[in-house]
């Protein structure tokens, strides 16, 4: 025969678990989610620059010596022209992939998620200085480098 008070107290360890379980999720959600997910505060004129940089993955790319992403070594200003955008105007996929992890406080990785089939294109938004050398994973002689640099007054 079970006694009452076992019972009791099995209920009241039920509701302990539920309320500290919905603590934790309201936390959770409220706190550590949007803190973890923030972006930092970013000049507007940066977030939207005059103009975008185009570098092209030009025609003939695949082949090794020719040209591959124009201009190869590309310097970028903040504000100016920071939004770049790789074109793929050859008729082979190809990727734009960084030598070494790279990575925008604000924009997040930067490369291709994959690869960039003729006549795709691939941007990122650069929001801090930076040199990244980058190339083509499946055609590694295709290189290129780009600076970030802050505008200068």
């Amino acid at each position: 025969m079970s006694t009452p008070t076992s019972s009791h107290a099995y209920g009241i360890g039920v509701i302990a678990l539920i309320i500290g379980m919905s603590a934790s999720v309201v936390f959770y959600t409220s706190f550590y989610l949007p803190e973890s997910l923030a972006k930092p505060s970013v000049d507007e004129h940066i977030l939207h620059p005059e103009e975008d940089f185009i570098i092209e993955i030009v025609p003939g790319a695949v082949v090794e010596g020719n040209q591959n992403y124009v201009p190869n070594k590309a310097l970028v200003t903040l504000s100016l022209n920071n939004k770049v955008i790789w074109q793929n105007n050859d008729d082979t996929a190809h990727t734009v992939t960084p030598d070494h992890r790279s990575a925008d406080s604000y924009s997040g990785d930067f490369g291709s998620s994959g690869v960039l089939k003729p006549g795709d294109s691939y941007e990122f938004l650069f929001t801090e200085p930076q040199d990244v050398p980058y190339h083509c994973t499946p055609h590694p002689w295709m290189t290129g480098t780009i600076s970030v640099e802050k505008l200068r007054f």
